[in-house]
């Protein structure tokens, strides 16, 4: 049987902006992304080497402290992305709509371990969902540029931030399931109900950060890259007096 052939994909020369947009609001496709994915990367620099680490978040097109899109997450005040926040606050957040499980490839590799583990394909929903056909849920990736703050311990921004957060981020019963989907133990005794979400944003010594989002770039599975700016409904207005044709100046 002749082997199917795929057309290649599209690229575009993205080191400069590409097809720019401006609006005061995110593009659609980035809202959506952003309500719909569970975590997002999210990259710190120190003076040397970037630092990636994935984490939950709370995307908010506004604030009663900042009109702006924001997005909230939790830190401990002694990690390395903490450390490198303090001393360059600009940092950049990935988030997509891509199936993340690898898989099968061309030419099997015996010493790849499968992932996730071999319990899962003893459950036939397990196999229908790696087997999913991934182009039918794939579109897009977006990458977030902006800058962080950490908030003040005890204000009211904090407070407001991290019930916030944490009502976003209570799975409740579906993390325990799971985790029995994917063959991690299960813990009924879990009194949080939440699969332990709860520590990482309300221990005491865990700090709320909030990142205003700038700038970002989409790309889409065909290799197309699309670039856009926040600004604030008031430049908005004074550079188009609010007439712009789909986000574009």
């Amino acid at each position: 049987m002749a082997e199917v052939q795929h057309p290649p994909l599209n690229w575009e020369a993205s080191a400069t902006a590409t097809h720019p947009q401006v609006s005061s609001t995110l593009p659609p496709e980035v809202e959506t992304c952003l309500k719909n994915a569970r975590f997002l990367h999210l990259a710190t620099c120190d003076a040397l080497y970037p630092h990636v680490s994935l984490m939950n978040y709370t995307y908010l097109r506004s604030t009663p402290y900042d009109p702006n899109p924001v997005i909230i997450m939790t830190t401990n005040p002694s990690s390395k992305k903490t450390l490198n926040l303090i001393n360059n606050p600009r940092v950049s957040l990935l988030v997509h709509d891509w199936v993340s499980h690898r898989p099968p490839t061309r030419v099997p590799d015996p010493a790849r371990e499968s992932s996730p583990p071999p319990q899962a394909t003893r459950s036939s929903l397990a196999s229908l969902l790696l087997n999913i056909n991934t182009s039918a849920l794939s579109s897009i990736s977006a990458t977030i540029n902006g800058t962080a703050r950490i908030l003040q311990r005890g204000s009211e921004e904090e407070a407001w931030c991290k019930e916030r957060h944490l009502e976003n981020n209570t799975f409740g019963d579906q993390v325990r399931e799971e985790q029995g989907l994917f063959g991690a133990p299960q813990n009924p005794s879990s009194a949080q109900g939440d699969g332990g979400a709860s520590c990482f944003i309300e221990g005491e010594e865990v700090r709320v950060m909030v990142v205003g989002v700038k700038e970002g770039r989409i790309a889409d599975w065909k290799g197309g890259v699309k670039d856009w700016l926040i600004i604030s409904p008031e430049e908005q207005d004074l550079r188009g007096n609010g007439t712009m044709v789909n986000g574009i100046s």
